[in-house]
């Protein structure tokens, strides 16, 4: 197939997803046109706007759409033709679901709940069935269908904040399980692939300004133009904010930007192309506020908090220095946050050799830095006397009784003179990461006979991981929105010691260490595809090789300054010279296999079955020794579905099961380990549903999202022993349970967005309005299912209009109801996270929010 034949396919299938794929809004014709957006490519053929308008009026279906991801072919597969469920979403409906974060976005794909609420980076993201219970071990981020880094996740580091949405996207495609077990970084969980837009033959672009709320400031910006009559074509596009953030730290709360450019070159038998990206952006790292416990799942507002809109940080905390840093000490800017200063460069091309020979090989080196600058909870907030004589884990951190305390605000504001103030100690902590990346992943195709292809592939990924860390470093401060950071000395015998240094910082008991690790990922897999009548078989084995060493400096107790009268730092855990270096090198084999039923054109049945495994990461080898590692997580996936596609309905409703093997677990009293591990696993049975109906002339839809599943945890033996919040009733703390049959954490039994959207034709151009209403249902925060979370329901608006060919303008809303609804409350404390009074540290849903966009396109 030629490659400008191919584009042909592909903007029909563009101009499906435009007409509705039951991911965001349902979108017609005139919607494609009035984005600007080019129509959506693969990842291995530009799409060329010379035709495009003429194509607009064309009503194509939205499961006739050509998907690359989780295919062997380079020439991709309609998603009705897929035994499997991808979900979909072009620019346009990317804009509509007004994401907070790209991990936000993840939620159109059902079965996917994505904790946003930390901020724009560093979500935790769950996936129905997956056991995860933070940060994102079983999510892929790819650009152009190459993974930005080798491991899914690492401790302060998930894929998605390497990645912000902006114009430059044309589409995503997001795949849960299947396939992916076997292609790219073998991926068991999710995978969203990021096709970017490319050059066209006729010159267009589009520059948009957008106002929000929060003070939001932001530019985007796109030009797509073809270089000469040799089919070469090029494209540069990003954005600039500058956010308050509706949590206002007093500073800008999200600050920067990114950069991308393509290249390429188009011939009759295949493509060529080059993209480029920096990004460079400095985002809030939302800490939990206090809220109280009415009753099980039930929450309110904690005096002097708002809950929707208040936050810790504050221009009197935002600039310190941490002496207990690693190799001296460093200057911390809260403002810095948690942010990403990336690069990145990649290539991608395809060809065809003619007699059912095809090549495609995808390569992308990326690197930079990715720190983490923000406060942790620690102890829930309690009265300064109180705070006095349980300052940490060191006695040296308390006043002693009968000594003259003096409690002062670090601002110079004055003295604490109530013994009854409400304070709060949040660790201060800063993580320097430098993460380097290079990916290359090479397939080869041959058509066997008729119908048969057979496809053999190389995965090669070599990656490093160096930080610094320093963890701990409590800071007390009083316990209020836009807090103040307080410094404690006391007297006695005539001599002053200090509980706090200057900042109201204590180094004692922190964790600051080196890691670098360095890991090679080596794979080969076979795929065969088979199109018999209406069937199609797929089968696909995976062979595949970790190879990591990870080497973190050994501490020893040290006085940093020498002096034994500043008490906070008198016993600070530092590297002493020595390392700890774990290798790992494992091999195992994945596998999957699909057939897909074609009743007609417009309705399929199918099923997959596959197995795949979850490596160690750097993180999981810290702590273990070679040889005594943590052990591989295997799951298994089985999944039926069926799609259908009529003018006015389009369905696409899988039932899966999914099982996990392999999940550790070892008792520990007060953080040390203590008896011999164990392994247990997890049992989930699941619906994903994907629904959109619409009038015949698309006046009215409605679009369905959502998952029911029934997961929980098994195979577990004996009672996990830990130590969690004390209360009156367990002063220790102690918590003896078995995770046998508890809900799967942090994830809802049911979700569901539920979207109708009205459409009002004008003289002008097209006046669309949306509401989405989002449930989701009760989840638990920790294994023993102890501290509930709730449930809730909040809501989105939206409205677009796009007068003539040249102007759109869009408003949207976000949880516009403040529905006040947690994701997760705090994480270092076991158990119950409520204290005697009810008060728990939370991550609640931010408060309403609007951003108006006014878009030229040229």
């Amino acid at each position: 197939m030629s490659a400008r034949l191919f584009t042909t396919l592909t903007l029909s299938a563009a101009i499906a997803a435009a007409l509705g794929s039951g991911t965001a809004l349902a979108q017609d014709n005139s919607q494609t046109q009035a984005t600007g957006s080019t129509p959506a490519a693969t990842a291995t053929s530009p799409a060329k706007k010379a035709d495009a308008k003429e194509k607009n009026g064309k009503s194509v279906q939205a499961l006739q759409q050509v998907v690359v991801t989780g295919s062997a072919s380079t020439a991709g597969v309609r998603k009705i033709d897929a035994s499997y469920s991808i979900t979909t979403a072009t620019s346009a409906q990317i804009q509509q679901a007004n994401p907070r974060s790209a991990a936000d976005l993840l939620k159109i794909s059902p079965g996917v709940w994505p904790e946003s609420t930390g901020g724009e980076t560093g979500a935790n993201i769950e996936i129905a069935g997956f056991p995860g219970g933070g940060d994102a071990p079983f999510y892929t981020n790819q650009i152009m269908g190459t993974p930005l880094y080798g491991m899914p996740s690492l401790s302060f580091f998930e894929q998605s904040s390497m990645f912000r949405l902006d114009d430059t996207i044309d589409h995503v495609e997001i795949l849960q399980g299947g396939p992916s077990v076997v292609f790219g970084d073998g991926q068991i969980g999710l995978t969203s692939n990021y096709i970017l837009k490319q050059g066209t033959d006729t010159p267009s672009g589009s520059i948009g300004v957008t106002y929000g709320s929060e003070n939001l400031k932001r530019i985007d910006g796109f030009y797509g133009f073809p270089i000469g009559k040799n089919g070469w074509y090029g494209s540069v596009g990003g954005f600039y904010r500058d956010s308050d953030g509706v949590r206002d730290p007093q500073y800008a709360s999200d600050k920067g930007g990114q950069l991308t450019a393509t290249l390429t070159k188009d011939w009759d038998n295949g493509t060529l192309m080059f993209w480029a990206r920096g990004l460079d952006d400095k985002n809030q790292f939302i800490t939990p506020i206090p809220l109280i416990q009415d009753r099980s799942g039930i929450f309110s507002a904690y005096p002097g908090f708002n809950p929707l809109t208040s936050t810790y940080y504050s221009n009197a905390m935002q600039h310190t220095y941490l002496e207990s840093y690693p190799g001296g000490g460093t200057s911390v800017n809260l403002a810095d946050g948690r942010g990403a200063q990336l690069g990145f460069f990649g290539v991608n091309f395809d060809w065809d050799f003619g007699n059912g020979w095809n090549v495609s090989d995808k390569f992308l080196v990326d690197g930079g830095n990715m720190d983490t600058n923000g406060l942790f909870s620690g102890s829930n907030p309690q009265t300064l006397s109180s705070w006095e004589n349980t300052a940490g884990t060191y006695p040296s951190n308390t006043v002693p009784a009968g000594a003259v305390y003096t409690a002062s605000y670090t601002n110079g504001s004055g003295i604490v003179t109530d013994p009854n103030a409400d304070v709060i100690s949040q660790g201060l902590w800063h993580i320097h990461k430098n993460l380097k990346s290079v990916v290359n992943d090479f397939r080869l195709s041959k058509e066997l006979f008729e119908g048969n292809t057979l496809t053999a592939g190389l995965y090669l990924a070599h990656y490093t991981d160096n930080d610094r860390w320093s963890l701990g470093n409590p800071m007390l401060m009083t316990n209020t929105p836009n807090a103040t950071p307080i410094a404690v000395s006391y007297v006695q015998g005539g001599q002053t010691y200090y509980v706090t240094n200057s900042q109201g910082l204590i180094y004692n008991g922190g964790y600051n260490i080196t890691e670098n690790g360095v890991a090679t990922n080596k794979a080969f897999y076979l795929s065969d595809t088979w199109k018999l009548d209406q069937w199609i078989f797929d089968a696909s084995a995976r062979l595949e090789n970790e190879d990591a060493r990870n080497t973190v400096c050994n501490l020893s107790n040290v006085n940093i300054d020498g002096n034994p009268n500043t008490l906070y730092d008198n016993a600070v855990a530092m590297c002493n010279g020595t390392y700890a270096v774990t290798d790992y090198n494992k091999t195992h084999t994945s596998w999957t296999a699909g057939v897909t039923y074609k009743i007609q054109d417009n309705m399929a049945v199918y099923a997959r079955a596959n197995k795949g495994v979850h490596f160690n990461g750097f993180d999981d080898l810290r702590g273990s020794v070679t040889g005594d590692t943590l052990p591989v997580l295997k799951v298994q996936n089985f999944e039926v579905g069926w799609k259908y596609q009529a003018p006015v309905f389009n369905a696409d409703i899988s039932f899966y099961h999914r099982q996990f093997d392999g999940l550790s677990y070892q008792p520990s009293l007060l953080g040390v380990p203590f008896g011999s591990k164990s392994t247990y696993g997890s049992d989930t049975k699941g619906i994903n549903f994907t629904l959109h109906a619409n009038t015949p002339d698309q006046i009215f839809s409605v679009t369905a999202v959502g998952d029911w599943m029934d997961g929980h945890y098994s195979h577990f033996e004996g009672d996990a022993v830990f130590y969690g919040l004390p209360t009156p009733g367990n002063p220790t703390g102690e918590f003896v349970g078995t995770y046998q049959g508890k809900q799967l954490q942090r994830q809802p039994k049911f979700q569901v967005r539920l979207t109708p959207a009205l459409r009002f034709p004008t003289a002008y151009g097209d006046l669309r309005l949306w509401v989405t209403m989002e449930y989701v249902g009760n989840h638990t925060q920790d294994q023993l299912a102890l501290q509930q979370l709730g449930n809730y329901t909040d809501f989105s608006v939206g409205a677009q209009y796009n007068y003539g060919p040249h102007w759109l303008f869009t408003l949207v809303g976000s949880n516009v109801t403040d529905t006040l609804g947690l994701t997760e409350s705090n994480s270092r404390i076991a158990g119950s996270a409520a204290g005697a009074t009810g008060v728990i540290l939370a991550r609640p849903l931010e408060g309403k929010e609007y951003n108006l966009q006014v878009k030229y396109q040229f």
